[in-house]
């Protein structure tokens, strides 16, 4: 071998290279030899470098590619007098078939040395194991799931969609199924997230196994399992759920956190008899398991189509339609009622409530938007939004003070509470003039959380109120300890009170114990004079409602 190939100084870039999994070589066609700059032998795992001496000594180690083959693949293109590059990779077995497999990258030049055909290649070999590892572990996970080793949503669906085409096409039938650990958050909560994944991989392995060929598993999402079975109608359908539902609940899955009863439920369609696309395949499978988990647990529901159902979805589609356009197209109202001092009966705030004005210029209220919203999951939106309002609102008009309402769904996440306290603390005068309503359910839903959505709210000077309250089942232990500063009596204890006798006990004890906590009082829907006056006997400190002002889209400071 020549100069800087064949050294075997300890400092040369040959023995370097060879260290680090990188061997130099030179071949010349015309003999058919190969030289090796560094220890070859030892990258390669062999004892002697003579069994590498020769191209066609080196093809025979190549696994799966025949001497000719790779050679055209390092051979191709012409020479114009500075070599031609190339690269390639393949697997070898230096020490037999039956030996460890190598992957080595092969990268260089050959060159025709003045003559038409090739002369001589020199290039080198790298042993790329861990990267060729790291590869194929990237291609596994963009079809497969990290956690149970099937095959993952985006690959199910893919499936899903040629599915759907081959049935089509030759007039066949196939089932769609999404089957959901039951309790799942349960298992979590108890064992752990590590052992919720076990479970769901153990359940994922039964299921497999009493699937035909052919058939198509794959992790649907969180804790739900996809399975579309090939070839299959209603009954086969039927009898397929009923043998999964068996497999998983006749025998406890043991861990190595313990040993676990689990149940599945399971939902189902047939293709493409209850779904022509991907989308109304999703929906309906879904619709179904839903029906089967509230059925109870550890049953099978296949989806039979409604022509109800199907009209209550499309009028979903367009409701929400409507209000995210109301939004988008900024038709979102605020009115304002009065809260009023009930001995002075002067206004001490007004509650500013929800109204979206439609494009013919007439005004929808709240009591017609926030269950749609509600059902719809367009809550935090619209409190998202009414929170602008009124904050713009109150930056404008320095004389209002306001109450605005959040939705259950809004308090009990996030981002209105960060966007709220972002922006308050900010202008700090306006927190004295801000009050927040949340409802008694909402309040009740978690503590701790709604411990943590006062203190905040009362870290940037604003007040926090409970509306309809005693509609629910919060204790005065409660208020005190969530340190509530209003509490709004619910209207429907408050509508008929003159005539009602249970009413009036259950309010006049309200109206003691939140004195005594400090907690001041708002009669909701105070109607006549007679229901005012009960209640300012009782020490009620406000009333609201038709008798002190209806709502109005006026603003009262102008």
């Amino acid at each position: 071998m020549s100069g800087d190939l064949g050294t075997d100084r300890p400092d040369s870039t040959a023995a370097i290279l060879s260290t680090v999994g990188e061997v130099v070589y030179r071949w010349t066609l015309e003999d058919d030899r190969i030289e090796w700059g560094g220890d070859a032998a030892s990258v390669f795992g062999i004892a002697l470098p003579e069994a590498i001496a020769t191209g066609d000594d080196f093809s025979r180690m190549v696994e799966d590619l025949s001497p000719l083959v790779r050679q055209e693949a390092i051979l191709g293109g012409v020479d114009t007098g500075n070599g031609v590059p190339y690269r390639l990779e393949y697997a070898l077995r230096p020490r037999g078939p039956d030996g460890p497999m190598l992957w080595i990258e092969d990268a260089g030049r050959w060159y025709a040395d003045g003559t038409k055909i090739a002369m001589r290649v020199e290039g080198v070999l790298r042993v790329i194991n861990e990267r060729h590892a790291r590869e194929q572990r990237l291609a596994f996970l963009s079809s497969h799931d990290d956690v149970t080793g099937l095959f993952n949503r985006t690959y199910l669906l893919d499936r899903l969609d040629e599915t759907l085409l081959a049935a089509r096409e030759s007039e066949t039938t196939a089932a769609l199924l999404v089957i959901a650990i039951d309790d799942f958050h349960l298992i979590n909560g108890a064992y752990g997230y590590r052992a919720g994944d076990r479970i769901l991989a153990a359940a994922a392995r039964r299921i497999k196994a009493r699937l035909r060929e052919g058939d198509v598993i794959g992790r649907f999402s969180g804790h739900k399992l996809g399975l579309i079975l090939m070839h299959c109608d209603e009954n086969e359908m039927m009898f397929a759920a009923e043998r999964f539902l068996s497999a998983i609940r006749d025998d406890v899955i043991a861990t190595p956190d313990g040993a676990v009863s689990v149940t599945v439920s399971i939902g189902g369609i047939v293709l493409p008899y209850h779904a022509q696309n991907r989308d109304d395949a999703m929906e309906r499978v879904q619709e179904s398991l839903g029906a089967a988990r509230q059925s109870g647990r550890g049953r099978f529901v296949a989806f039979v189509p409604s022509a109800g159902r199907e009209s209550e979805r499309l009028s979903n589609i367009a409701l929400s339609q409507r209000l995210i356009g109301a939004l988008s197209e900024q038709r979102l109202r605020l009115a304002y009622q009065p809260i009023v001092d009930i001995a002075t009966r002067k206004t001490v705030y007004h509650e500013a409530l929800l109204r979206l004005g439609q494009p013919d210029g007439s005004i929808i209220s709240a009591g017609n938007i926030i269950p749609i919203a509600e059902r719809l999951g367009l809550s935090r939106l619209f409190d998202l939004a009414v929170l602008d309002r009124v904050l713009e609102t109150l930056l404008r008009y320095p004389d209002a003070n306001l109450s605005l309402n959040v939705s259950p769904e809004t308090a009990a996440g996030t981002d209105w509470l960060s966007k709220f306290a972002r922006t308050v603390s900010q202008k700090p005068e306006l927190g004295k003039r801000l009050i927040v309503e949340i409802t008694e359910t909402s309040a009740i839903h978690s503590l701790d959380e709604t411990a943590h959505f006062i203190s905040t709210i009362h870290d940037v000077g604003a007040r926090l109120a409970i509306d309809d309250f005693g509609a629910g089942f919060t204790s005065f232990r409660n208020l005190r300890a969530l340190k509530v500063d209003i509490v709004k009596i619910d209207g429907s204890f408050i509508a008929t009170l003159p005539q009602s006798r249970d009413d009036q006990i259950f309010v006049r004890r309200l109206v003691e114990l939140a004195h005594d906590l400090g907690i001041e009082t708002v009669a909701e829907w105070v109607q006549d004079e007679e229901t005012a006056q009960m209640l300012a006997g009782w020490g009620v400190s406000h009333i609201q409602g038709h008798l002190c002002g209806v709502a109005s889209l006026e603003l009262p400071w102008k």
